[in-house]
């Protein structure tokens, strides 16, 4: 669970906001003041703070520096009364993630929190096989790991650009964390930004900024990530779903350095290391006039390609055993392996969604083993396992079925044809996380990868339906 630690010298404030991320599965802790807020963050190292800028005894500007002194990845988000707050805008340049006005919104609220937890994580330390076991790891000692971890060293120093080539799930985010690990810029920010999870109506403005008034809901001067970042590392992750009104402006960025906020006219200077990443062909969409081709060149500078997991067989065993352990810390279990049998099966399986899948597969082995809390992981065991056919057909049958589904839905037709369907699909896919877990919702939640708080939410209104 998530820990976040809320600071506010009023206690009305804390209490508020404790109650509305307590409901979303959240672990809150408040804090007062600044001094009572660094000794806090000091004992319960929390995943990122809420903090208030004006305080009386230190300010949060202040109080945002010393925590910064003492862990640079900390994650800060400022918060003000006040919308045209000079001392909110100072904070992004001291190294805060965000900052908004109070009264905030629930649901902007949760989706802030939700995406600062997600980029503290990824500015978390990266280490190798063999090393310590903090952080997460890049696991493999074949000839392609080999090469990967080479490129590594050779790269993370300089300022070069890099782009990061493979598959969903192939591990590129690892290998963009390792590289600024390793930069000297690593008392930077790092600042990840997915281009396919953003609205290309709020790329531009998130990458950007915008000035008061550029346009409708603009009451206030908003920071870009350009900005925030400035001296560090950015993570540009499906760099070809970025779209092509804003590579233009990508592009000057690499070249010269300069920007312009949304309905301003300043040239904003930054310095700011860009990484790369994506799973789609470059070369195919440049040739369908969807990428910029110059925009390429500059991205290219040097390129690490992520092999699939299908190509480096060799690392399946040494990737389960690590997974086992770490979800043996995170489950209460003491799982020593999987059966030569099972891990027969793994190293025959096509992995088309590569580490990723075989993380989560693990995870739900473990999660779903209700014979006993130690021994050896087996389909025998684990009845989600047993169930699972490791087979490449198998996920062309259920494309296929769910495929034959969705035609006939839309022949029916209706208006509410789309809502229906995701809230038929959702409800199955709830009733069956309980039937696995024999109605355990805490591992259900786990499960369906929300939290509990959440599937409540989901049960409560399936039940008044």
């Amino acid at each position: 669970m998530e820990k976040i630690l809320v600071v506010d010298d009023e206690k009305g404030v804390c209490y508020s906001f404790k109650r509305i991320l307590s409901r979303h599965g959240y672990d809150v802790i408040t804090a007062l003041s600044g001094h009572e807020a660094i000794e806090k963050a000091g004992k319960e190292h929390p995943n990122l703070v809420i903090m208030d800028v004006t305080m009386p005894d230190i300010d949060g500007l202040e109080t945002l520096k010393r925590l910064k002194a003492r862990s640079p990845n900390l994650t800060v988000i400022i918060m003000t009364a006040n919308s045209t707050s000079e001392k909110a805008i100072k904070a992004m340049k001291y190294g805060a993630y965000d900052y908004f006005t109070k009264p905030v919104d629930n649901a902007r609220l949760i989706a802030l929190v939700q995406e600062a937890i997600t980029a503290g994580k990824m500015s978390l330390p990266v280490t190798f096989e063999g090393a310590s076991e903090e952080g997460d790891r890049i696991i493999g000692k074949s000839p392609a790991m080999l090469e990967i971890f080479k490129k590594i060293g050779q790269v993370a120093e300089s300022d070069v650009t890099v782009l990061l080539r493979g598959e969903t799930g192939t591990g590129k985010e690892l290998i963009a964390r390792a590289i600024y690990q390793h930069s000297k810029r690593v008392n930077k920010p790092f600042l990840p930004v997915n281009c396919a999870a953003i609205p290309e109506t709020l790329l531009e403005s998130e990458l950007f900024g915008y000035e008061k008034g550029a346009f409708t809901g603009a009451d206030n001067r908003k920071i870009g990530k350009f900005e925030q970042c400035d001296g560090g590392t950015m993570f540009l992750d499906e760099i070809g779903d970025m779209p092509l009104s804003l590579q233009s402006k990508l592009l000057r960025i690499l070249q010269d350095g300069c920007s312009q906020r949304l309905g301003g006219k300043e040239l904003i200077k930054t310095d700011v290391r860009i990484i790369a990443a994506t799973n789609k062909n470059l070369e195919s969409l440049i040739s369908m006039g969807k990428f910029r081709d110059d925009l390429y060149w500059r991205l290219n500078v040097v390129s690490i390609d992520a092999p699939p997991l299908r190509e480096r067989k060799e690392d399946i065993e040494e990737l389960i055993q690590y997974f086992i352990r770490k979800f043996n810390k995170e489950l209460g279990k003491d799982i020593k392996g999987i059966s030569p049998e099972l891990l027969k099966e793994f190293k025959g399986y096509y992995w088309h969604g590569n580490v990723r899948e075989l993380q989560s597969i693990i995870q739900r082995g473990m999660l779903l083993c209700q014979s006993r809390p130690f021994g050896i992981l087996s389909s025998e065991e684990c009845e989600w396992l047993s169930q699972l056919k490791l087979s490449g057909e198998k996920a062309v049958d259920i494309e296929k079925t769910l495929a034959d589904v969705a035609g006939e839905l839309l022949l029916k037709g209706g208006m509410d044809i789309y809502k229906e369907a995701v809230a038929n699909f959702e409800h199955l896919m709830v009733k069956k996380a309980l039937e696995l877990t024999k109605n355990n919702q805490v591992m259900a939640a786990k499960l369906l990868g929300i939290s509990r708080n959440t599937l409540r939410e989901k049960l409560s209104k399936q039940d008044s339906e």
